[in-house]
């Protein structure tokens, strides 16, 4: 009989974290793990990483900085998160029949569960640090450019964002990330890294995680003129009966063979995102004010093409991902007036 779910707590982290592999995490620290890391500056950075298990540039970043600062403490203290560990033994996104670990945090949609619930204990252990920042990394496995995502239009988010990239996504759906629930107690930001496993992205991440180690206060203002910021409107799934992929056998919607190539581009009305014989939709739209897919898409002469102008992202050629999370998100420019009320915009995090 397998460990009921419940959260490690390591005030002196084992010393093996630092070589193992993210595939050895399981068997080392027994589950998902908060680890505690001092440093000169007490107020503490929360990091996350491996809610998603086959992510794992944040992990390698985090332990490439530690192993520098090995013999001498951190510039500022940090609580590192490892979440799990179960799906980064077999390097997946989630085991079968898991739930996925960055749709379970406080304000979740979800029922309950005990991952909700272990999440709702982190949470509130988290609640009475008085931290100095949340940093949650994900990797994607389309082409996407690095950038961060935020959860509030405020000055000091964007910021925070903004050390990391100029391109930045301010999202507040789905419900139940670790960046929603983590804007409520201090800046919190995603950082979406690029593909795992490249040298280059661990290489800036782990530099991201230093520089922000290193301020000894969070800028209240981003870089004027650095900053193109988006918000998402939409997310776009396949349902479960639909049959798709990209092999141009024709069976069921057969998308572009190099759909991901359209991330972060504006895409014209009536462009094709693949091939459909069939007469009904074929992907469904979430979106907040209850629009339909034909909404955002139409079918024409057998191809599945946009209705309006749009920007996606997270567009990807797994069709595992797609199948567990979904085929992308769709984005639209921020106006300039909302960018500059954000800049001199000073929302507090809710009461704790």
């Amino acid at each position: 009989m397998s460990e009921p779910l419940r959260l490690h707590h390591y005030e002196t982290p084992p010393a093996e974290l630092l070589d193992v592999p993210p595939t050895a995490l399981r068997d080392l620290l027994g589950g998902p793990s908060l680890l505690e890391f001092p440093g000169r500056r007490q107020q503490p950075v929360f990091l996350s990483v491996l809610l998603h298990g086959n992510e794992t540039t944040g992990f390698l970043a985090l332990q490439r900085l530690l192993r520098r600062y090995r013999d001498r403490p951190l510039p500022r203290s940090l609580l590192l998160f490892i979440g799990n560990v179960d799906a980064a033994a077999f390097d997946v996104r989630r085991l079968e029949g898991q739930v996925d670990f960055n749709r379970v945090w406080p304000k979740t949609e979800l029922p309950d569960c005990p991952e909700t619930r272990l999440m709702a204990a982190l949470v509130e252990r988290l609640r009475r640090r008085e931290l100095f920042a949340s940093i949650d990394v994900h990797n994607n496995t389309g082409r996407n450019p690095y950038y961060g995502c935020i959860n509030r239009l405020d000055g000091r988010y964007m910021a925070l964002a903004s050390l990391f990239s100029r391109t930045m996504v301010y999202f507040t759906r789905p419900r139940g990330v670790q960046s929603l629930a983590m804007a409520d107690l201090c800046p919190a930001v995603t950082l979406e890294c690029g593909k795992p496993g490249l040298e280059a992205g661990v290489a800036y991440v782990e530099q991201y995680i230093e520089d922000v180690l290193h301020l000894s206060e969070l800028p209240e203002l981003p870089p004027r003129d650095q900053v193109d910021l988006f918000e998402t409107v939409a997310r776009v799934r396949i349902p479960p009966h639909q049959d798709f992929g990209f092999d141009g056998s024709g069976q069921g919607l057969d998308l572009l063979e190099d759909l991901d190539r359209l991330n972060f581009q504006v895409l014209p009305k009536g462009t094709a995102l693949g091939r459909f014989s069939g007469e009904s939709m074929p992907v469904v739209v979430d979106d907040p004010d209850g629009a339909d897919a034909e909404a955002y898409f139409q079918l024409r002469d057998g191809e599945l093409v946009t209705r309006r102008p749009m920007m996606p992202s997270m567009l990807t050629l797994d069709g595992t991902v797609i199948r567990q999370d979904c085929l992308c998100y769709i984005m639209l420019p921020v106006a300039a007036e909302r960018i500059a009320d954000a800049r001199r915009s000073k929302v507090s995090p809710d009461p704790v």
